[in-house]
């Protein structure tokens, strides 16, 4: 068990590199010395070197897509797309020894049946590629001549696993140094490539020329849109890519074309560079968003609000905020029994659902499908005393796992992953794992791997067990163990990305003497969970993950303090929760704020217009369990200040969702079988 006195920070040394060099923005600190005197290091804009000033050449337009323009090559010119590597290289005529390349794409979505070319930098008349990069269907070559081999010859380094004909943008980090090749896409975590013959340390470009998009010939053009390919000598160029939010499309230099403002001509008002978009705007009701409307745009003229379709629901781009100016009951939900938790998803073509854990195990738990206005009983589930449900897909598969606090008639120990059914139209069982006590499942990915968290509450009386991590084998469709991980009494998991690493908190209750224990933050490493802060908590009961802005935000809720070795409170459940922010510098959560909470269970956060607002789950006050939950609105500097009360009865579980008919909040009772929905009203 931690002790008060335990350092809350106990994170690896590998975290800390890791982690000082995302924040400092630090990389290869040995610059090329043989190339120093030769550009100075300075970026090399290849793209913006094709574009003559003034207009395009010929075999190029220019389109927008998603919002971004990017310039689409023609098939029929390559050797219009190119131009001699001394209008970059002036001061000398080799490349670098060390350097990155960043390339902003947009690769169709249909697979490529061939390699595509992004850029090749070839000698005339030699057929030779000197450098060069190229994509085939999850794969990216990169290609350069070495002298060290002999007679001379093409290596190829090649990253498999890379997928980008999704008709989406990415940006890609190329970084180079000797024999290590490393190639981040998005600001993920970085691929990592040794080689035996390394990067020459001096490759002459006399008489060599850029090729954009081909290899100086119409097979392999790249036919996509390019809209960043630049070259930056003498340094790993992630740290000054992936600092935003927009990882997929930040930018170290994009030409004048392409760029969000367009110039304009001296002589009139037309745009100096024309530019092609496939923006669709249509009027009138709330139209379908799905993938086929994908990009396009729908104008709300009684809001007033103009809506992007992202292929399943419409963002809103442009319209007058509404404010939230009250909240009333709109639905009184009886449940099966009392309800410990409660779920809010959307199934693609069928609409909104609501999945109830209830305490008593005939009938079980239920599943309610939005209609009319009003949530429906659609569907009793068999569970046993079910503490929590979390709805996650994998591909095409939809899944819904409970958490069951309790045995079943055979006394056995399982919680139950359901999957739907299309053809019943419902959820059937799929797959029982062994669990103890279990109160909460977290489902997320990373790098492309679907896991599932289950948290292991007591086994008998003992509060120290382990929970667990699996990971889905989509060979055998089942989940897998993958890590376990120490907890004490825990309550919640919450996983949440800052960047390109993914974290992983479980809120810790309870380690059979005392709630005043250490709550923990893992961060993944190396293909595992990582301790990566401690945080002292008092019967922490859930976890919330929030961004307002650029700010992270972290909020606990602590449902009482207890302590057989220290003098009883005056009340137990009148305890603060806290809110941690973190601070990069200290590469840490610090707090941020204390909230006077009554064994507060679980805390959502939601936002109605530009306003942020934090809900709390209120359960007891020491004496009674008819006690208000708070809203809190976000005030800036002033933190969180209450809004709004609202009248509850053992509190158990926020779901803030939105429909047509506006947004709303349901709250589940842990006391009683009425369960509500409330209507946020706006003006």
């Amino acid at each position: 068990m931690d002790t008060p006195g335990q350092a809350p920070m106990a994170a690896p040394l590998l975290l800390w590199v890791v982690l000082l060099r995302w924040a400092s923005g630090g990389g290869f600190t040995r610059a090329g010395r043989t190339w120093q005197h030769c550009t100075d290091l300075r970026p090399l804009d290849v793209l913006s070197e094709a574009v003559p000033p003034g207009a395009l050449a010929r075999g190029m337009r220019v389109l927008q897509v998603q919002g971004l323009r990017g310039l689409q090559l023609s098939a029929s010119r390559p050797r219009a797309l190119a131009f001699p590597a001394s209008r970059l290289f002036i001061h000398c005529d080799r490349f670098p020894e060390e350097f990155s390349i960043i390339v902003t794409l947009r690769a169709l979505r249909r697979p490529a049946k061939r390699n595509e070319y992004i850029f090749t930098l070839m000698v005339e008349e030699s057929p030779g590629v000197l450098v060069g990069m190229r994509y085939a269907p999850d794969k990216l070559h990169f290609m350069f001549w070495s002298q060290e081999r002999a007679g001379g010859w093409q290596s190829r380094v090649t990253f498999p696993n890379v997928s980008l004909s999704d008709s989406r943008w990415h940006t890609l980090v190329l970084a180079v140094s000797g024999q290590s090749f490393s190639l981040t896409v998005d600001c993920s975590v970085p691929k990592d490539v040794v080689v035996e013959t390394p990067f020459p340390a001096s490759l002459s470009v006399r008489r060599a020329s850029f090729y954009l998009g081909n290899r100086r010939r119409r097979k392999g053009v790249f036919t996509g849109l390019l809209r960043q390919l630049v070259l930056l000598p003498g340094a790993d160029a992630t740290p000054r890519m992936c600092h935003g939010l927009n990882f997929k499309v930040a930018t170290l230099s994009v030409p004048s074309v392409l760029q969000d403002v367009p110039t304009k001509a001296v002589s009139n008002e037309v745009l100096k560079y024309p530019y092609e978009t496939d923006m669709k705007v249509t009027l009138g009701a709330r139209p379908r968003c799905s993938k086929q409307e994908k990009a396009q745009f729908w104008f709300n003229a009684s809001r007033r609000g103009l809506y992007l379709c992202n292929g399943s629901t419409w963002l809103s781009m442009l319209e007058v905020q509404p404010r939230l100016d009250y909240v009333e009951e709109h639905q009184k939900l009886v449940t099966n029994s009392e309800t410990m938790g409660v779920e809010v998803f959307s199934i693609p073509r069928l609409g909104l659902f609501a999945a109830t854990a209830n305490r008593l195990t005939p009938p079980g738990s239920a599943i309610y499908r939005w209609t009319d206005g009003k949530f429906v009983h659609y569907q009793n589930i068999p569970t046993h005393q079910a503490q929590s449900w979390k709805y996650f897909t994998i591909g095409k598969k939809i899944f819904l796992a409970v958490a069951n606090f309790e045995q079943n008639e055979r006394g056995q120990e399982f919680s139950v992953i359901f999957k739907w059914s299309r053809r019943k139209a419902k959820f059937l069982a799929y797959q029982r794992i062994s669990t103890h006590s279990a109160r909460d499942w977290e489902a997320f990915v990373i790098q492309g791997e679907a896991f599932l968290a289950v948290v292991n509450h007591r086994e008998g009386n003992n509060h120290n067990i382990d929970s667990v991590i699996y990971r889905w084998n989509p060979r055998t469709g089942l989940f897998e163990t993958n890590q376990t991980i120490p907890t004490s009494g825990a309550y919640d998991w919450e996983f949440f990305t800052i960047g390109p690493y993914s974290f992983l908190a479980v809120a810790n209750t309870f380690n059979g003497t005392s709630t005043r224990i250490y709550s923990h933050i893992y961060i993944w490493l190396r293909g595992s969970f990582q301790l990566f802060q401690s945080i002292l908590t008092f019967g922490a009961a859930d976890w919330e993950v929030f961004h307002i802005g650029d700010r992270v935000f972290l909020a606990v809720a602590n449902s009482h303090s207890y302590d057989s070795g220290m003098p009883a409170p005056s009340n137990f459940y009148a305890i603060n929760s806290s809110i941690y922010e973190l601070n990069v510098t200290a590469q840490m959560f610090v707090k941020f704020q204390d909230l006077l909470t009554y064994s507060a269970l679980d805390w959502e956060f939601f936002s109605v217009g530009d306003d942020s607002f934090l809900v709390v789950a209120n359960s007891f006050d020491g004496f009674t369990f008819s006690v208000n939950s708070i809203i809190y609105r976000w005030q800036g500097y002033e933190g969180f200040v209450a809004a709004h009360q609202l009248p509850t009865v053992g509190c158990r579980d926020w779901e803030a969702f939105h429909t047509a008919e506006g947004s709303f909040l349901l709250y589940s009772s842990a006391r009683e079988p009425l369960s509500k929905v409330l209507r946020l009203k706006t003006t």
